[in-house]
C-alpha cells in the first residue's frame, strides 16, 4: 500500500472518529478523554477497564460507543454468585430430530462484539479467571470442543473504588490484561449544569450507526500499519524500565516509592496506544506525545506503590508524572542532509 493511499485512508479514519465523537455528545457529556481512550482500546484490539465511583455514567458511555457501532453488544452485571458458565456458556443435553440425546453447547454472553462487564470486582476469582482467559485467548473450551470468538471482540469492565466490602480485587497478574486502567472522574461544573439540564428537559436523542465490524477489523489493520521510530521505542524502553525499582536507570524515587515496575506487555500497549492515538488525529508516525499521552493509563495499574508512596499521599499516577519528568524528551532524529551534486 503506498503511502499517498495510507494517507488518505488516516484523513477518512480521523473523520470517522469525529463523528463517533459527535454522535456520543448527544448522551455523554464531557470525559473527553476516558472516550478517547476507549476508542483506542477498540481499535488496538485491547480491553479496558473503568474505574469510577457510581453515578458517573460508566455504563451509559459503554452502550452509547456500543450503539455507533453496528456490532454486537451484551451486558453482563456481576454478583458474588455468579459461574463462569453463566459468560462463557455451558453443555446442555438436547433431543436431536432424530430422538437421539447428545450434549449441545449453548453459547454464554462472552459471544459477542462488546462485552460489558459492569462490577467485575464483585464475582469470585474463579468466574473473573474464566472471563479473563477469554479476554486472552479469544476462545471457549467446552469438554474437548474450542469456540472462538467473534471478530471484533471487546471487554469493557468497571469496577467501584471506594466500596471493598464483599469484593474481590482483581490481582495484579489479571489487572495487567487490560490495556488501559481508565479513571472515570467527577464533571467540572459546566458539565454537570449540562448534565441536570438534559435531565431535566427529558431528551431522547437517538445516536446515529457509524462503524460496521468490518470497518472496524479494517481500521485496526490501518492502525497496526502506522510505523514507529526508533526514538520512540527507544523512549518507550527508557520509560518502562525506569519504572522497575531494581534497574540501574531507575530513579531514585523509584527506588524508594515503588515494589515493581510495568513489564513487556506495558511497552506493548504503549506502542500500540501511540498508534492509535496517531492514527485516529490523520497522522502517518507516531511522536513522543502519543506515548505521554498513553502513558498513565497503561502504568497506573502496572506499577506497585509502597508504604512509603502512601505516606507520602503519592499515587501510581503521581508516579507515572514524575517518571514523565525524570526521563525527559529524547532528541529528535538527525538526518543526514543530501549532498549537492
Amino acid at each position: 500500500m503506498s503511502n499517498e493511499r495510507i494517507s488518505e485512508y488516516l484523513s477518512q479514519f480521523a473523520q470517522t472518529r469525529t463523528q463517533m465523537i459527535e454522535q456520543l455528545r448527544k448522551v455523554v457529556v464531557g470525559q473527553t478523554d476516558v472516550i478517547e481512550q476507549i476508542l483506542a482500546a477498540i481499535f488496538t484490539r485491547g480491553h479496558c477497564l473503568l474505574v469510577g465511583v457510581p453515578g458517573l455514567a460508566k455504563t451509559l458511555m459503554v452502550s452509547s460507543i456500543a450503539q455507533i457501532m453496528d456490532v454486537g453488544f451484551k451486558r453482563v452485571q456481576f454478583t458474588p454468585d455468579l459461574m463462569p458458565s453463566d459468560i462463557t456458556g455451558t453443555a446442555i443435553l438436547d433431543e436431536n430430530e432424530a430422538g437421539r440425546r447428545e450434549f449441545r453447547f449453548v453459547q454464554g454472553p462472552v459471544f459477542t462484539n462488546i462485552l460489558l462487564a459492569d462490577e467485575i470486582n464483585r464475582t469470585p476469582p474463579k468466574t473473573q479467571a474464566a472471563l479473563l482467559q477469554a479476554m486472552q485467548e479469544r476462545q471457549v473450551s467446552n469438554g474437548q470442543e474450542t469456540y472462538n470468538l467473534p471478530d471484533p471482540f471487546f471487554v469493557i469492565a468497571t469496577q467501584n473504588p471506594i466500596e471493598q466490602e464483599g469484593t474481590y480485587p482483581l490481582p495484579e497478574a489479571q489487572l495487567d490484561r487490560f490495556m488501559f486502567n481508565v479513571k472515570v472522574d467527577y464533571p467540572s461544573i459546566d458539565e454537570e449544569k449540562r448534565i441536570l439540564s438534559m435531565t431535566a428537559r427529558d431528551e431522547s436523542l437517538e445516536i446515529q450507526k457509524v462503524l460496521t465490524g468490518k470497518a472496524i477489523l479494517n481500521l485496526q489493520k490501518l492502525v497496526r500499519s502506522v510505523p514507529v521510530g526508533d526514538f520512540v521505542i527507544d523512549f518507550v524502553i527508557r520509560l518502562v524500565r525506569a519504572s522497575r525499582p531494581k534497574d540501574p536507570s531507575s530513579p531514585e524515587f523509584i527506588r524508594k516509592m515503588v515494589d515493581f515496575g510495568a513489564g513487556v506487555r506495558a511497552g506493548q500497549y504503549l506502542i500500540s496506544a501511540g498508534k492509535a492515538f496517531a492514527a485516529m488525529d490523520g497522522r502517518f508516525s507516531v511522536a513522543i506525545d502519543d506515548i505521554k499521552k498513553a502513558a498513565i493509563p497503561v502504568l497506573r495499574h502496572r506499577i506497585g506503590t509502597n508504604f512509603q508512596a502512601q505516606a507520602e499521599g503519592k499515587s501510581s499516577d503521581d508516579i507515572v508524572e514524575e517518571l514523565l519528568k525524570a526521563i525527559g524528551d529524547p532528541e529528535p532524529p538527525k538526518y543526514a542532509a543530501k549532498k549537492k551534486l
